[in-house]
């Protein structure tokens, strides 16, 4: 029986392995993700410390995410991404492990944040290279949307266990759940049947690969553009999740279990989103829903500030989730369709470095802001500067269809570089045809 045209890309039986593996996995991750948080304030009550920890876990994304584009660009990106997820799989057992026996400090959270941090800065662009090598450029889209939406899903379920939990036994049990629930990710990878990956000699120093995935960037003005407007959403918009636990503690006046019930109704608009994603067939009118989402993320983060019923607020971050994931998840399909294959994981490191390396800037200061300001001020703030980049970036949109129509018609042509005088595309060409 042929797949609804929202799932093709599981037709690709890696990318089933990878599906499956991922979704157990990532129930995990948010679950520790809403465990830490919850711990960290409770240890603490500092706001700003909620911030430091969000920083240290991801400012080695960074500083590190090039060097870890080159390596997805050189070795296998399956073993790569087996090594990444083994050693998040031994960080998590270990936060469980200092938690259960109840030696945890602060300064342990520090250290497996930042660690973490340095394993995901080799992870990222490994993982979202190896999408095109699971499923082919007629899918990529799709497969795209899908693991969004996985992500999604995951993100809907794992907070509300992961509240339950944290509130009956204890943050630790959540994060050793988490440390298990890699084994089905490992195990799917090992499965997989993937082509071996060609190695291409290429001259110049490791400094120079690197030099070439940004001169890639800088010199093809829709993928800037669209990395320029990630990054600024990420910088001030992404935070309000750091300072999830003060609205829910101090501002709605709830608990560990209203964290999570808020944290997994974003989930919800982030699902619809990428499953809306999931539907399209072509590229056209995408840079549209970029600009669009973007103003109506930043919309959301102000109205959701100025809520002070638990509900209400609950309901805003639906619609926050869905604009969150609907820019993201355009950007990523948009800059995967116009660059070449060579330089894939060098860009997608540039890619890992303005959607999670912003935001560690963005949690710090965030926190900062939260103990002077206070929590709604700082949200507010950060979804004011998201609409004033959205239409900046709207503004341009004309000039940078011009661009990137020919960089998208070359990719698909050739397969690999465009030719010189085709430094841009449209960001309305329909994807190459599918099979």
């Amino acid at each position: 029986m042929p797949l609804p045209a929202t799932l093709r890309a599981l037709r690709h039986r890696n990318f089933q392995l990878f599906f499956a593996g991922q979704l157990i996995s990532l129930i995990g991750t948010w679950m520790d993700y809403v465990a830490q948080a919850w711990l960290v304030y409770r240890l603490t009550g500092s706001p700003v410390l909620l911030g430091a920890i969000g920083f240290a876990s991801q400012i080695p994304v960074f500083l590190l995410a090039p060097v870890g584009g080159i390596v997805a660009d050189r070795y296998s990106r399956r073993r790569v991404v087996i090594g990444t997820q083994t050693a998040s799989m031994l960080l998590a057992l270990t936060l469980a492990w200092l938690t259960l026996t109840g030696r945890i400090q602060i300064w342990h959270l520090f250290v497996l944040a930042a660690s973490l941090g340095c394993v995901n800065a080799f992870d990222i662009p490994a993982r979202q290279a190896f999408i095109v090598d699971m499923v082919g450029k007629p899918d990529l889209m799709n497969a795209i949307a899908l693991n969004s939406s996985m992500f999604n899903a995951s993100r809907i379920i794992g907070p509300a266990v992961a509240g339950i939990l944290v509130a009956t036994i204890g943050e630790g049990w959540c994060f050793f759940a988490n440390g298990v629930s890699y084994i089905a990710v490992i195990a799917g990878l090992a499965a997989m049947r993937v082509r071996r990956h060609e190695i291409v000699a290429q001259p110049g120093s490791p400094v120079a690969k690197v030099i070439e995935g940004f001169r890639f960037v800088i010199r093809n003005p829709p993928v800037h553009a669209l990395l320029a407007l990630l990054g600024v959403v990420s910088l001030t918009g992404m935070p309000y999740a750091v300072l999830m636990p003060v609205f829910a503690a101090k501002i709605l006046h709830g608990g560990a279990t209203a964290l999570g019930w808020l944290m997994g109704v974003s989930g919800i608009g982030a699902l619809s989103g990428a499953l809306l994603l999931a539907s399209r067939r072509t590229l056209k009118g995408l840079s549209v829903w970029v600009a669009v989402s973007a103003t109506g993320f930043g919309a959301g983060l102000i109205v959701f500030s100025l809520s002070r019923v638990f509900w209400l607020s609950a309901a805003i971050l639906i619609p926050v989730g869905f604009s969150m994931m609907i820019e993201m998840g355009s950007s990523n399909t948009l800059i995967q369709s116009m660059v070449p294959d060579h330089l894939r994981g060098r860009v997608m490191s540039v890619y890992s470095m303005m959607f999670m390396g912003m935001a560690p800037i963005g949690s710090l200061l965030a926190g900062a802001a939260a103990a002077r300001f206070g929590a709604p001020w700082t949200v507010a703030a950060g979804g004011t500067v998201c609409m004033a980049a959205a239409g900046f970036f709207s503004l341009h949109l004309p000039r940078l269809r011009v661009h990137s129509r020919r960089l998208i018609v070359a990719q698909q042509m050739a397969g690999g570089d465009p030719p010189q005088e085709m430094t841009g595309g449209s960001l309305e060409i329909p994807q190459e045809s599918e099979n």
